[in-house]
């Protein structure tokens, strides 16, 4: 069952390569109007979650993206009253320098609670992890110095066997160490119960299906939920 589950996770791993960097031509538009929120809240005095991630964040693949997991945690807020706007900042293809970079203006509204979301595209293409942390470090000192009284829910992700047992399990700590070094809300494993599970991933085998997302929502909620 392990040699199953770790051949699995390196085939899924490698079609979110594939996939991610397929999708980098056709999300050009995104670069420029990256984010996609379900309600205004400049009239109302409704809090602000932004998710600032990649394909996960984005809902590569489905027919709608409300159907993602930022989606299904939005009709989950209004489902209890909860007064809060979700923004969708994902943008397919991203890696921790291209987020770094287009951070900025992403923060120029108004923001509550700040789910990240970044990293996994590093770790597909061999960026040392050092590298990775020190983008990820800096986007949360970024927002914390924007917007100071927002909160922070940062993710983990983990790279295929195939990259090296010593690359993994690095990749695998910065995660932790960034979570732990700037006091952050922390999800190790964002795709805990999804990631190489065929049933539950698109044919790339990467991407989760609408049932994938659910679980998704439900790993994120489990944090989020304490910091509304």
């Amino acid at each position: 069952m392990r040699a199953f589950y770790c051949l699995s996770l390196c085939c899924l791993f490698f079609c979110f390569s594939c996939g991610e960097s397929s999708t980098t031509h056709t999300d050009e538009s995104a670069k420029t109007t990256p984010m996609k929120q379900t309600e205004s809240n400049q009239s109302t005095n409704k809090k602000t979650i932004l998710f600032f991630g990649n394909s996960l964040t984005a809902a590569y693949g489905l027919a709608n993206p409300e159907d993602g997991f930022t989606g299904l945690i939005h009709q989950r807020l209004d489902s209890l009253g909860m007064e809060y706007t979700v923004v969708n900042a994902g943008l397919s293809g991203e890696t921790t320098t291209a987020g770094l970079n287009r951070l900025g203006w992403v923060l120029k509204q108004s923001v509550d609670i700040f789910v990240l979301e970044l990293g996994a595209n590093d770790g597909l293409r061999g960026i040392p992890p050092a590298s990775t942390k020190e983008n990820l470090q800096a986007m949360i000192k970024q927002v914390e110095e924007t917007h100071p009284e927002a909160k922070i829910l940062f993710t983990g992700m983990m790279v295929p066997p195939n990259m090296g047992d010593d690359y993994a399990v690095e990749f695998r700590k910065l995660f932790k160490e960034v979570a732990e070094a700037n006091d952050v809300v922390f999800l190790p494993f964002l795709l805990d119960g999804v990631a190489g599970e065929i049933d539950l991933n698109q044919r790339d085998g990467i991407h989760p299906t609408e049932e994938g997302h659910q679980i998704v929502m439900e790993n994120v909620w489990a944090v989020l939920k304490d910091m509304l």
